[in-house]
């Protein structure tokens, strides 16, 4: 067992994990921060996708002790603490961009990243920065509607 010290979602954690045990296992096993999907276990779909020091990462990509030290933020601790939606999930919310739910998790954690890299993305830097994150309904249309209307938002300073 290793001992990891890790912030996730605002809160200190300290456990013993086995050295091999994924990010993503370590969040919704441990944790129970089960807004946080289990895709593939491969890195191709993203619905795992949290951020780990401010950059969106796959989380069945990393092992638990990668994040010692670091802060992970997940799905669940990105709207405000009174219950206010950011602004990405008030923009799939409004523009229907999602459909099953199961990849939004990973769709939304990743349009945050994007959106803070790039505050103002054209169509085609939204679909190249989302490439990465698979959608089974084929909903594309309408996440990258939501990702461009989040974009709107943000400049507004609107929330929900």
């Amino acid at each position: 067992m290793t001992k990891i010290s890790v912030r996730v979602d605002q809160e200190n954690v300290t456990d013993d994990v086995e050295p091999r045990m994924l990010l993503v296992q370590y969040l919704r096993e441990k944790l129970g921060k089960t807004g946080t999907v289990i895709g593939c276990d491969t890195s191709n779909c993203g619905a795992c996708t949290v951020h780990l020091n401010g950059r969106s990462v796959k989380s069945c990509n990393v092992l638990a002790v990668q994040a010692d030290g670091g802060v992970v933020d997940t799905i669940e601790r990105l709207a405000d603490d009174d219950g206010t939606l950011h602004p990405v999930q008030v923009a799939f919310r409004e523009c229907h961009g999602l459909q099953c739910g199961f990849c939004t998790p990973g769709m939304i954690m990743q349009s945050v990243d994007l959106l803070n890299e790039n505050p103002d993305p054209t169509e085609e830097e939204v679909r190249l920065g989302l490439e990465g994150n698979l959608c089974r309904c084929t909903g594309y249309h309408n996440i990258v509607k939501s990702v461009l209307y989040a974009a709107e938002l943000n400049k507004r300073g609107a929330n929900a």
